[in-house]
């Protein structure tokens, strides 16, 4: 074989997102905002000498260094998408980031909750105008943040193609989701931060800040437990699609050939390797069988073995 044809079979491993690049961009400038507004809040804490300003800073400090983390991901995975050591390419450096990103939410969750139950067994004096200024402050940079993540974690959804088939889970990128989760979580604990500060300034009720900040602790809790799911399903190669893998499976068995053994996982933000063994009485190139599930986009590397077994019709005959 001349060495032109073989570099035509030869094919290259980054197995990004389409929209990587843009979900970099979006995420830098998130983190930007939420280092901005971290240091804004600690450095007038510090001059005020305001508690609750400080500990809101903080608390951003957390989710700045989780999103720190996110835009870091998608930076590596650029930089080393053709570097041979990593097998697969870098597709998954992003869920990688994701599942550290909910170990990170859930611990903020642990903390919230602890601090919420402390301050309702012992309610402690709060300067209601002062902290409802701070959360309607923090709650316009999440949301503001949550814009710009938003469009890209929406635009991270399945679509059809033309020929009929259902593109499984086209751009469903973690690293983004866990950017986003983080956000929508600093949102969710500002507004029911006001809602329970308000509460307490005009109503008296000031158990109300300690029984908000408990329903935020579970909710948080909730979406980081999702996120740590389905990160670590495709970090431990866990079968990404069912739905796919028997459209594999018929594809494969529409003759005389019968699937011994078919994996399929997840090498990045919608993109599947496949490696299928199948038998048969008199069995094709594995590149005829391969050629059968290309139809499906996503599966960017498939691998096929054939073998010989005589009797496979009959057997198919009788099971059918």
């Amino acid at each position: 074989m001349h060495h032109d044809d073989l570099a035509a079979h030869r094919h290259g491993h980054t197995f990004l997102g389409e929209a990587h690049d843009a979900h970099a961009r979006r995420t830098r400038y998130v983190v930007a905002l939420t280092a901005g507004m971290m240091v804004l809040e600690i450095a007038a804490g510090w001059a005020t000498g305001s508690m609750a300003l400080l500990a809101d800073g903080f608390h951003m400090a957390t989710h700045a260094g989780a999103l720190g983390v996110a835009a870091w991901a998608y930076g590596y995975a650029r930089r080393h998408a053709e570097d041979p050591r990593f097998t697969f390419g870098t597709g998954k450096v992003g869920d990688l980031a994701g599942f550290a990103s909910a170990l990170v939410l859930a611990m903020i969750a642990l903390a919230i909750g602890v601090e919420s139950v402390q301050r309702l067994l012992s309610p402690g004096h709060i300067v209601y105008g002062e902290a409802i200024s701070i959360a309607v402050l923090g709650l316009a940079v999440n949301l503001i943040s949550a814009a710009l993540l938003g469009h890209g974690h929406e635009g991270g959804h399945g679509h059809s193609h033309d020929h009929g088939h259902e593109h499984h889970a086209h751009e469903h990128d973690n690293n983004l989701r866990s950017a986003y989760v983080h956000v929508l979580a600093d949102a969710l604990t500002s507004v029911l931060a006001i809602v329970a500060l308000i509460a307490g300034k005009y109503l008296g009720w000031a158990w109300m800040d300690s029984a908000m900040g408990i329903v935020g602790s579970l909710v948080i809790a909730r979406w980081s437990w999702g996120l740590l799911r389905d990160t670590g399903s495709v970090l431990v190669d866990a079968t990404a699609d069912p739905q796919l893998a028997e459209e594999i499976r018929e594809a494969i068995e529409d003759g005389d050939a019968r699937i011994t053994d078919l994996h399929v996982w997840r090498v990045g933000p919608g993109k599947y390797a496949t490696i299928i063994a199948l038998v048969a009485d008199e069995p094709l190139s594995p590149a005829t069988y391969a050629e059968r599930v290309r139809v499906h986009e996503e599966l960017v590397h498939v691998t096929v073995e054939a073998h010989r077994c005589a009797g496979i019709n009959p057997h198919l005959r009788k099971a059918a």
